[in-house]
């Protein structure tokens, strides 16, 4: 298959002016850091966090050079006191929380017959209950606010549709849907909106790493496009997501894909 070229990159539209947002995994690559740069775009001020300080401040200090409004924490999301921490710092620094991007996940790849208990629970540690803690703290904020807001979780294709090496990240993704849902119907009682958006192949350089030639071939030749997704396409998802054209959407997971198989 012949690979369609990306398309060129659109200009943001003051979709989220004077927003505050917090998006986490935003440490430069991959999505996290494009949906950073989007929402930075579109007017949002946005608070970046990673689990890796030293790309997110470099990350933070490349997008100061081009943007006002931006600030960094680094922040595990396993670590409930650091979660706790990272949203108290959004409401301190710009007095109200807005939007929310959970965008931290963990991958990997073994078989179940070689999967150890310990690499089971650390990806669904970092990718749902991940997801799960910082989803109850932005809840209890936007709750309290009373004035709306809305979440976006990062959850996958996989988690529809199978894949071989994939079950602890299959689960995992699955569950956030899950959690997307249940959320959703709970946060309506005061004005949030919780949805997710399941990609299936967005490429950036740490993937590119973690990635065989021969994996990245197999799964690219699923896509109808004959490539990966930019970050960026994926991030302008979640921007329609978080904005106000999207007021009816809730509960929804949303497929950012060209998968046909």
């Amino acid at each position: 298959m012949t690979g369609v070229e990306s398309p060129e990159y659109v200009p943001g539209h003051g979709l989220l002016k004077g927003r505050t947002a917090v998006v986490t995994a935003a440490a430069g690559a991959g999505i996290g850091g494009a949906t950073a740069r989007r929402f930075l775009e579109e007017g949002a001020r946005v608070l970046i966090s990673d689990a890796h300080a030293r790309r997110l401040k470099e990350y933070e200090a490349e997008l100061a050079g081009e943007f006002e409004g931006v600030s960094a924490l680094a922040c595990d999301v396993t670590d409930e006191g650091q979660v706790q921490a990272l949203f108290d710092t959004a409401v301190r620094q710009h007095g109200r929380l807005d939007i929310v991007v959970n965008n931290a996940g963990l991958g990997g790849t073994s078989d179940l017959v070689d999967m150890s208990d310990e690499q089971w629970s650390r990806v669904l540690d970092v990718t749902l209950n991940g997801t799960f803690r910082c989803t109850r703290a932005a809840l209890r904020l936007l709750k309290a606010q009373s004035d709306g807001g809305v979440i976006v979780n990062n959850a996958s294709v996989v988690g529809w549709r199978a894949q071989a090496g994939q079950a602890h990240y299959a689960a995992a993704k699955a569950g956030v849907m899950a959690l997307t849902r249940c959320a959703a119907l709970e946060a309506a009682a005061f004005g949030v909106r919780v949805n997710a958006v399941s990609p299936s192949l967005a490429m950036h350089p740490h993937l590119v790493k973690v990635t065989t030639p021969e994996l990245l071939e197999e799964l690219t030749a699923r896509e109808a496009f004959g490539r990966y997704a930019e970050p960026w396409e994926v991030a302008n998802v979640i921007v329609f997501l978080a904005s106000d054209y999207s007021s009816y959407m809730t509960g929804e997971a949303v497929s950012v894909s060209s998968q046909h198989a």
